[in-house]
């Protein structure tokens, strides 16, 4: 049941990658280039290079499904952006009050939400006219992943405090946008990866002592899958059931709500490849890295 490798594409220029973002109806990826202060832009069905944008210190991003925009968390440079990945040009930016890390967007709603890298704080930003309208403070440091509910839009944010009596996945309201309750995730040390799955209705976040845990959104904890790999980010597809994380390589699990989920296969790779998305339509999984001969983009497929 193994994860096969295709051949990597070069990007050319060195520096890490942070989060990778999918557009399957444009069909096109996109990675947070931080090292090269740009937004990476890959074709979905071959993998090419299209090109790099410069943006910033880049580490989040987020794509508009009605115009194909994408939204970008600017790092260190305390802000987000508004790009145009046809045009490859930067039509907004605001600044904040701290570097963000992780974004996700609301299309309903209308609103970008960035948190704060190593911080307290979500940065609440209006897409109409790209302006600030609430920062959110956090019960616990170190923000790492949000998702949004598409029903009721609430907003749940992992916390990846050192502390295990803080480490916690906060549900923030999205009309009074303050946190009304945390889900505890003690048991994990550092949950990095948060995953939403909207068909079922359950989070799914994994910590780096090896454990994935799965909870209802009263904050039960419903499964828990010992996981033997390094793991960073991980992306959910609900259409196949695949959760597919990224650590030094890939692992691909298994998930139908009903039971626990399962591991179906993983491949190593480099040490660099801590991101990745999957492609709903085809089901291939993108990862990018950095080593000292250069930077890439890769593609991963599945074969039962």
């Amino acid at each position: 049941m193994p994860l096969i490798a295709l051949p990597p594409q070069s990007v050319g220029t060195p520096g890490g990658f942070d989060y990778v973002t999918l557009d399957a109806t444009r069909r096109r990826v996109y990675a947070a280039h931080g090292g090269a202060q740009s937004l990476l832009v890959v074709d979905a069905d071959t993998g090419a290079v299209l090109k790099q944008i410069t943006v910033g210190p880049m580490a989040g991003s987020a794509v508009d499904p009605s115009d194909g925009h994408v939204f970008t968390g600017n790092g260190r440079a305390d802000s987000l952006s508004e790009v145009d990945p046809v045009a490859g040009t930067v039509l907004r930016t605001v600044n904040v009050q701290g570097p963000v890390d992780a974004i996700a967007f609301d299309p309903v709603l209308g609103r970008i939400y960035g948190d704060e890298d190593d911080g307290t704080r979500i940065f609440v930003i209006d897409a109409r006219t790209f302006k600030e309208i609430a920062t959110i403070t956090l019960p616990g440091h170190k923000p790492e992943y949000i998702q949004i509910d598409p029903t009721t839009h609430e907003i749940y944010q992992n916390i990846s405090d050192p502390d295990p009596h803080v480490s916690a996945i906060a549900v923030v309201d999205p009309h009074a946008l303050s946190v009304t309750r945390t889900i505890p995730t003690s048991d994990l040390q550092n949950n990095h990866p948060l995953q939403y799955d909207a068909v079922h209705r359950v989070l799914l976040v994994a910590g780096e002592n090896q454990l994935l845990d799965v909870y209802d959104l009263s904050g039960r904890q419903l499964y828990q899958l010992p996981y033997p790999y390094r793991v960073d980010q991980c992306d959910y597809d609900a259409s196949r059931g695949w959760l597919a994380c990224a650590g030094g390589g890939i692992t691909l699990i298994a998930f139908d709500g009903r039971s626990a989920p399962r591991i179906l296969a993983h491949l190593d790779g480099a040490r660099g490849l801590h991101t990745c998305a999957i492609d709903p339509r085809t089901g291939t999984i993108f990862g990018v890295w950095s080593d000292a001969q250069g930077s890439y983009v890769g593609r991963f497929v599945y074969r039962p």
